[in-house]
């Protein structure tokens, strides 16, 4: 059966608003972390990852959540997603984007929704921990822009991927980022999400100006309006890219799905008021190692079930459950309903 949004919530912006401050994410006390600190690559860096460890020992799965634009291991939907992977007996982390979990990093860049090869580096340490304590299988979730830069990541390393991880999903991604900048910049969206993200990320741009002066100009990031300047002064230039209008074309996901070889889901709400429903990919534009799924409704990140006030913790359990069918690891029940396939 398909997702059906409650009758008490109705349209995009109500499934999503709802779901992040109100609804339930867990029963009973939250998540409760364990924190490693990883030095990156070149030494230079370190981002913070947040674990769940397995409530019993043996070859037990590994979910690794991807979390959103300015999300954390508290989001709401990273917590409903632990509360699963407790249920299902499974270790569950989440790495948290540079500057993202409370502490700013030291490097003069942040994040962005291509950054795959920073997943690339986070999914093969994830996969030699995981093995040498004698885990099993390691799947992968990533939600809106961690979504995006997950599946970049699944079409980047083709064949290879399947010995990093045994399954993949993006919930709510904006596989076409000039799409969802487009939506995000007009009306409601622009004076509320907008709005929203640049109160969090301005004070975070204007800290690394301050490790870093000289960086960027001030005063141009100071009167951005939207997410089209705020990556056009800010994280287009640090990542390497052009402009903005380079930044989202080179980091989108959507071109390169066909190429993904590792069993894939891409959940998509067409009522997503950050995502244009004509924007979502079509059966004919991804290969046969991805499954499309795109219900009627569940805003963005929101899927909220049940009376009031809700519980966001059915997403988790329908994509959780494809993961372990399509990744080869144990699922007691669970699994993806019919939609868009």
């Amino acid at each position: 059966m398909d997702y059906a949004a409650p009758r008490w919530l109705p349209g995009g912006n109500l499934q999503t608003i709802w779901a992040a401050l109100y609804a339930r994410r867990f029963e009973g006390p939250a998540p409760a972390y364990r924190r490693e600190r990883w030095s990156t690559p070149d030494g230079s860096d370190f981002i913070d990852v947040d674990f769940v460890d397995a409530p019993m020992p043996g070859a037990r799965p590994l979910l690794v959540l991807f979390h959103g634009l300015e999300g954390s291991s508290r989001s709401h939907y990273a917590e409903a997603f632990a509360t699963f992977a407790a249920s299902r007996g499974m270790a569950f982390a989440v790495p948290h984007f540079r500057g993202c979990s409370g502490e700013m990093n030291l490097a003069p860049r942040a994040y962005h929704s291509g950054d795959f090869e920073e997943i690339g580096w986070i999914l093969a340490r994830m996969r030699e921990q995981h093995v040498k304590k004698g885990g099993g299988p390691v799947l992968a979730a990533g939600v809106s822009l961690g979504g995006n830069a997950l599946m970049r990541w699944a079409s980047e390393a083709g064949e290879t991927a399947t010995g990093v991880v045994s399954a993949v999903a993006s919930v709510c991604a904006p596989l076409d980022l000039a799409a969802g900048g487009e939506a995000i910049g007009k009306g409601f969206n622009k004076l509320v999400y907008t709005r929203m993200f640049l109160s969090t990320m301005k004070p975070k741009a204007l800290a690394k100006l301050a490790q870093f002066p000289g960086l960027f100009d001030r005063e141009r990031l100071v009167s951005t309006r939207n997410l089209y300047e705020f990556d056009n002064v800010f994280t287009a230039p640090l990542h390497g890219f052009r402009d903005a209008d380079d930044y989202w074309a080179r980091g989108s996901a959507k071109p390169h799905l066909a190429s993904i070889r590792v069993p894939a889901l891409v959940v998509n709400a067409r009522n997503d008021p950050f995502i244009p429903a004509r924007s979502l990919p079509r059966p004919g534009e991804v290969g046969s190692h991805v499954t499309l799924w795109q219900p009627e409704h569940g805003g963005h990140v929101g899927f909220p079930m049940g009376l009031p006030p809700g519980h966001v913790r059915g997403m988790p359990e329908q994509v959780g459950g494809w993961l372990q069918l399509h990744g080869g690891a144990s699922a007691d029940g669970g699994g993806l309903p019919p939609g868009r396939e």
